[in-house]
């Protein structure tokens, strides 16, 4: 194996050795193993990746002792960010997130990467010092692209004031518009970010030219569609007296309309009223309810036979007295149940009461298993201002 990867290698111009990170002072590496297997599931960079890096993460996927190392190496990242005494508390984020990104190139919840991203701008969202930085925007646009709706995070970005001098702002919140078809306010976005001056406006201004040859065109569509199905009349075209005739006794039966004969009412005829013919059982019962009729109405005793009871006085009748109070028993004792405890569970200590930190973010992001990042990054994806306060979200 390693002699077929070396002939393989040395085939190779210098060119392509740079680019595969191999050199003469370096070990050989295998031509297109990894890489070929796992490129799928490699999700591309806008700046491009670390082919060493790449390559150490690719050989996790078959590799234990390489995964467990890439988790250990996260682990020290981000034990560094809560270690970090500088003047720049945003940059040990950012190389922690640009290492993430290289070292698991499919992204997914084993990454933690959507946590990172939640973390850091919630660090830092109320920071004067970063409200116009451009690395900072950058995080809240990756993270606005792998939630399920951005329109949240731009609103609270624009109500925060947080990266308003940058066109790169104004892009992605126009273009996300567009996508929903909201075209009014994707132009009310550029507009103003125009007025604003953001920079580049250079390429604010390009991408607005852009944006309105498109929804020129959608326009135009939309009326030729419009218009395709109205039904259209065509002249210059001439049917003989055959066709004609055909064509006339083929439509003669929708084109017929029922004669609808008028009738005059006269004013003065009094309105008729319909009386319905009674059947022959309700005659028969009209006239059994004819032969039951009262002839008399009966003595007082037959009208009053319901109340036979003769009224007395109620001092005739004594109410018992009541019972004395009874002192009171005690409840019986119920004999407990005994739970059953398993011998394995009960010989294990007790699991150690996990130190209360300064920075409670981090420390859940370094003790987080793949189970609970799993979790909190479906939940950050469906509601990215979560774990933000009240107070933030004006």
């Amino acid at each position: 194996m390693a002699a077929a990867a070396a002939r393989n290698l040395a085939a190779l111009d210098a060119e392509t050795l740079a680019l595969l990170g191999a050199g003469p002072d370096m070990a050989p590496v295998a031509v297109c193993g990894e890489w070929e297997t796992f490129k799928e599931n490699v999700r591309p960079l806008k700046r491009g990746r670390n082919v060493g890096l790449l390559n150490q993460a690719l050989k996790a996927h078959t590799d234990p002792a390489q995964r467990a190392a890439l988790l250990a190496e996260r682990g020290r990242m981000i034990q560094a960010i809560e270690e970090y005494q500088g003047e720049d508390p945003l940059q040990p984020w950012v190389d922690c997130i640009k290492w993430v990104q290289e070292s698991f190139p499919a992204g997914g919840e084993f990454s933690g990467l959507v946590v990172i991203y939640e973390q850091c701008v919630r660090a830092f969202w109320h920071d004067e010092r970063y409200k116009d930085d451009l690395r900072y925007l950058k995080v809240w646009l990756e993270y606005a692209g792998n939630c399920s709706d951005a329109e949240v995070i731009f609103r609270f970005l624009e109500s925060n004031q947080i990266g308003e001098g940058h066109a790169v702002f104004y892009i992605r919140y126009a273009l996300l518009m567009e996508s929903k078809n909201k075209l009014k306010k994707a132009d009310e976005i550029f507009n103003l970010g125009i007025a604003r001056k953001a920079k580049p406006v250079e390429k604010l201004e390009t991408t607005y030219r852009a944006f309105l040859r498109r929804s020129t065109r959608k326009k135009e569509h939309e009326d030729d569609t419009a218009s395709d199905d109205q039904p259209v009349r065509k002249f210059g075209s001439d049917l003989n007296r055959g066709e004609t005739r055909g064509q006339h006794a083929e439509n003669s039966h929708l084109l017929a309309k029922p004669r609808v004969k008028l009738q005059r009412i006269d004013v003065n005829t009094p309105i008729s009223i319909y009386k319905e013919n009674p059947l022959p059982s309700q005659g028969l019962e009209r006239a059994r309810s004819k032969d039951r009729a009262w002839n008399t109405l009966g003595t007082q005793a037959d009208r009053n036979k319901e109340n036979n009871m003769m009224p007395a006085r109620w001092t005739s009748h004594k109410i018992p007295p009541k019972v004395a109070a009874r002192p009171a028993v005690p409840p019986a004792r119920v004999s407990s149940i005994e739970v059953f405890i398993d011998e394995e569970c009960a010989e294990e200590p007790a699991p150690p009461q996990v130190p209360k930190s300064p920075k409670p973010s981090v420390l859940k992001l370094r003790q987080a298993t793949s189970k609970n990042l799993k979790k909190e990054t479906e939940l950050l994806k469906e509601n990215p201002l979560r774990n933000f306060p009240l107070s933030s979200l004006r």
